[in-house]
């Protein structure tokens, strides 16, 4: 991640309903924002603002699948795995933990199975 989120701009954007669970759905599988509309019982217009909001705070990762037919869909993951809140001497400290990158997740899977 390239600057961890600021704890009050974090706790806002996770305070919200649509953005815990666009959060908590992308981190299942990948999902268009069409999908995470139906998922999260949300108009389009709310999922592509808490989407834009989660991107900005490196929350979640997207990018562009090809479709069958030829055109293009973006599909949203989630690019955490952990949120800590510390709170010691007075300090707040907030620590996210990226999700393990899928091209790093593929080759770590394919050289366990090429050692069996």
């Amino acid at each position: 991640m390239s600057e961890e989120p600021r704890p009050a701009e974090l706790f806002r954007l996770l305070d919200d309903e649509y953005a815990r669970a666009i959060l908590t759905k992308t981190s299942e599988r990948p999902m268009s924002a069409q999908t995470l509309r139906d998922e999260c019982d949300a108009s389009l217009p709310t999922i592509y603002r808490r989407l834009n909001d989660l991107e900005a705070c490196d929350l979640i990762e997207k990018y562009t699948r090809p479709e069958p037919d030829g055109n293009h869909r973006s599909m949203y993951e989630a690019a955490v795995e952990n949120v800590e809140i510390d709170i010691e001497d007075g300090d707040l400290e907030v620590t996210v933990t990226e999700r393990e990158d899928t091209a790093d997740r593929f080759t770590r899977v394919w050289e366990g199975l090429r050692r069996d």
